[in-house]
């Protein structure tokens, strides 16, 4: 009795909780059945059950190919560089967001927190678009105006991978300052008070005061952002270079790579393979990530 009591006291609350519930049972833990076709030589006339089973040949395939190498090493250099110049812009950015405010330039400065992150896939998509056009693009009329050659962005591989960490700091920048900006704002204010009774300049109060009682927030962001180090932004890598086969050394990644598999060569055995293996990858980092933290500062570990 004393079950169906607690339950009917919980019903609200549950109802609220079964959308939650029902989208992570369709879209992660069923799909989670098909991790399976890569253990097989799965084709479409046998079906899920009757393909061939082919054991690990899946993976041997992905790793004797350059592929593997050239996807692992651009997914997790970029990400190593989002991670670590993302995070430190971004909390310069949401110390920028207090500096405005103690000026009373509040309204300002909440316009400035969401600007970036508002426009960022038309800076991702149009605006670069638009910037990096071989005949009307601003830049090559730039480099025209002063006497040079136009360049051939999408053909030359040589600038993209800089083109690929500015849009992603221009689309993420605006959201996790936010989150940073946050956390300061909860600060105890007395604290500032008496740095600067103390005599502490607004640049020693940043370095002693605000960067220190930062460190729970910004480790626990780390330990999720190093767990999504295997996965990278679909959109960015795929739509604005135009997935361009030229610059498929230095901005092919294991998503696009799943993606132009599938639609390519319809090897859903491999691909599958792929996934999982940046699944297993990931799950890695975050537990080894954790355990670090865990040992080096228990009280900032995430679980």
């Amino acid at each position: 009795m004393k079950f169906f009591k607690d339950l009917k006291k919980s019903a609200p609350l549950l109802i609220m909780m079964l959308p939650v519930v029902v989208y992570y049972l369709l879209f992660n833990y069923l799909p989670m059945f098909g991790t399976l076709i890569a253990f097989k030589n799965f084709n479409y006339v046998d079906g899920f059950f009757k393909s061939p089973w082919v054991g690990l040949k899946n993976f041997e395939f992905l790793f004797q190919s350059a592929d593997a190498f050239i996807i692992t090493r651009n997914t997790l250099l970029y990400n190593l560089v989002f991670i670590f110049l993302g995070m430190f812009l971004s909390i310069c950015l949401a110390i920028t967001y207090d500096l405005l405010g103690r000026s009373k330039l509040n309204r300002v400065n909440q316009t400035l927190a969401m600007f970036p992150h508002f426009i960022s896939w038309v800076i991702a998509t149009y605006f670069v678009t638009a910037l990096l056009d071989i005949d009307k693009g601003v830049l090559n009329r730039i480099i025209t105006t002063f006497g040079g050659e136009p360049i051939e962005w999408y053909s030359e591989s040589t600038y993209w991978p800089i083109i690929i960490v500015v849009c992603y700091i221009w689309k993420t920048i605006g959201y996790n300052s936010i989150i940073y900006y946050s956390n300061i704002k909860g600060f105890d204010i007395e604290y500032y008070e008496a740095a600067r009774i103390d005599g502490a300049s607004w640049f020693q109060q940043i370095i002693y005061i605000t960067f220190p009682l930062l460190k729970s927030i910004a480790i626990i962001m780390g330990i999720l952002a190093i767990g999504s180090a295997f996965y990278s932004d679909f959109g960015l890598f795929y739509l604005v270079p135009k997935n361009s086969g030229a610059l498929y050394n230095v901005t092919s990644t294991i998503d696009t790579y799943v993606y132009n598999g599938l639609r390519q060569g319809g090897n859903l055995g491999m691909t599958t393979a792929t996934g999982l293996y940046q699944s297993l990858v990931g799950f890695a980092l975050v537990i080894t990530t954790n355990a670090i933290v865990r040992k080096v500062s228990p009280e900032n570990a995430l679980f």
